[in-house]
């Protein structure tokens, strides 16, 4: 049942987009090209078995767990909108 302005199924093409946004900047977070033997932050050596299972990686994981910590939280995109915007 749509509400207002809004169509039939509007909140679930809301949630999908904002999943596929999530999906998509995962993605393009995926190191790419040849990997590195040490850590390009703090120069460890970089175990083989994890050059073997993440091809491309660049960073240890400690600092790995660093980046992704501060990564947490930044969300792309507000689609809930206020409704003071939904009343004008």
């Amino acid at each position: 049942m749509a509400g207002g302005w809004s169509s039939d199924g509007a909140v679930q093409d809301q949630i999908d987009a904002t999943i596929e946004d999530a999906v998509q900047r995962a993605r393009s977070a995926l190191p790419r090209g040849e990997g590195r033997t040490n850590c390009a932050e703090c120069d460890v050596v970089i175990p083989k078995a994890r050059r073997d299972a993440i091809p491309g990686v660049r960073l240890c994981v400690e600092c790995q767990s660093k980046h992704d910590n501060e990564m947490v939280n930044q969300s792309g995109y507000n689609r809930r909108g206020s409704k003071d915007s939904q009343l004008r």
